[in-house]
């Protein structure tokens, strides 16, 4: 079993009433490696001034997070198959709607991975697909969610 920390960090501003509902949205994420991240609710949730576009967002990072899990899975059953891989670029996209339920959620994640293979040794398309059907079944964060999430390899 494993643990992991994050500490979400939001202040009221001097100026902020608050309770008129008219305050930033703006907070930090700190993470146990040193890293601190500035965060804020989705300008789609809510409007601007009150959220921050240039920081990241918790529907932006639930797809981050799901990519980079696909990813890390998927390079490392490359490279046990002795496959080099050059890059990998995800272009990766999140579906927020209503659900049966009538709750708002993120109902789809479409990783669109591009994998740029190097060397004399190359995946069959075959391995390809293969390789992302195994990185999908041992995503923890994958593992974890109801959110439909599904791999368009880009060519």
């Amino acid at each position: 079993m494993s643990e992991y920390y994050a500490e979400v960090k939001w202040l009221r501003g001097n100026e902020e009433t608050y309770i008129d509902n008219k305050y930033s949205r703006s907070h930090l994420w700190k993470f146990d490696g040193g890293i601190t991240v500035q965060a804020s609710s989705s300008p789609h949730v809510v409007p601007l001034p009150y959220s921050v576009e240039a920081n990241v967002d918790p529907e932006e990072a639930f797809v981050a997070s799901l990519s980079s899990c696909h990813m890390l899975f998927f390079l490392s059953i490359a490279a046990k198959r002795k496959f080099t891989i050059d890059e990998y670029v995800d272009n990766a996209v999140g579906i927020m709607e209503e659900g049966e339920d009538k709750k708002i959620l993120m109902t789809k994640v479409t990783l669109r991975p591009k994998v740029t293979f190097s060397g004399s040794k190359q995946p069959t398309m075959e391995q390809i697909e293969k390789m992302h059907h195994q990185s999908h079944e041992q995503c923890f964060i994958a593992n974890s969610v109801k959110t439909e999430v599904v791999t368009e390899m880009i060519a």
